[in-house]
C-alpha cells in the first residue's frame, strides 16, 4: 500500500519540476453548462481516484465524454498539488457527458457503485484524504431521487458489509484537471498504480457490464 500511494505522489513531484520549467499546469476554467449538446445530460461521481473512475465510465455506451476534475471545495480553480493536501475541500471526481436515450443514469449509478466502496468514509485502497470521498452530485431532482433510492435498496438488500457513506449533494462548480490528467489510464496502462488500482475496475466492467460496453476493437 506504501508502494502504490508513493507511486500516486510522484505526480507531485513532477508537477513541480514542470512548474519550475515555467509550464502551465493549472487546473482548467470551469465547465461552462451550454456546452453541452442538447441531446446529452451530464452525472457527477466522486468515487477515489479519478484516474479509477475516468477509465471505467470511458468505455461505457452513451457516455460521449469522461472528465477529470475537482468539486465540492472552496478554493476556485484548484491545482492537482493543492486538493491532495485535503485542505481545500474538493473531492476528485468525474464529470460525464452521456446518452440517457443509450445508458440511462440508474445504470451509471450501478456501475458506480460496482467499481469502488462506498462504505469506507475519505478512503478508497491506499488513497486517504477527504479528496477521496465517495460521492453521487446530482443535477436535478430526478438525479437526487434516484440516487437516494438506489442507496436506500442497497442498503436494505446488505450488498456491502458496511452501510453506504456516499454523500448526495447537488453539484457545484466543476473544475477540470490538469491535461496529463485526462485519459490517464488510456495513456499511462503500464504505470504501476494503474496496474494495481485501475486494471482490475476495468477488467471487472468488462466482465459485469458487457452489455452496455463500446465495441472493443
Amino acid at each position: 500500500m506504501k508502494r502504490l500511494a508513493t507511486d500516486r505522489t510522484r505526480v507531485h513531484v513532477l508537477w513541480a519540476m514542470a512548474v519550475a520549467a515555467g509550464l502551465t499546469l493549472t487546473g482548467g476554467l470551469p465547465m461552462a453548462a451550454d456546452d453541452l449538446a442538447p441531446n446529452l445530460s451530464k452525472a457527477t461521481f466522486a468515487g477515489g481516484c479519478f484516474w479509477c473512475t475516468e477509465a471505467v465510465y470511458a468505455q461505457i455506451k452513451g457516455v460521449k465524454r469522461v472528465t477529470s476534475g475537482y468539486l465540492g471545495g472552496q478554493l476556485p480553480n484548484p491545482t492537482y498539488q493543492q486538493v491532495c493536501t485535503g485542505m481545500t475541500g474538493h473531492a476528485e471526481a468525474v464529470e460525464i457527458e452521456y446518452d440517457p436515450a443509450i445508458v440511462p443514469y440508474e445504470k451509471l449509478l450501478e456501475v458506480f457503485f460496482a467499481t469502488h466502496d462506498p462504505t469506507t468514509l475519505n478512503r478508497q485502497g491506499p488513497d486517504h484524504g477527504t479528496q477521496y470521498r465517495s460521492g453521487v452530485f446530482y443535477h436535478d431532482q430526478e438525479q437526487k431521487r434516484i440516487a437516494q433510492e438506489v442507496i436506500t435498496k442497497l442498503n436494505t438488500a446488505r450488498v456491502f458489509p458496511g452501510p453506504i457513506v456516499t454523500e448526495v449533494t447537488p453539484e457545484s462548480t466543476f473544475y477540470p484537471a490538469e491535461a496529463y490528467h485526462q485519459d490517464y489510464f488510456a495513456n499511462n496502462p503500464y504505470q504501476p498504480y494503474c496496474q494495481s488500482m485501475v486494471a482490475p475496475k476495468v477488467a471487472k466492467v468488462r466482465k459485469v457490464f458487457k452489455d452496455i460496453l463500446v465495441d472493443q476493437h
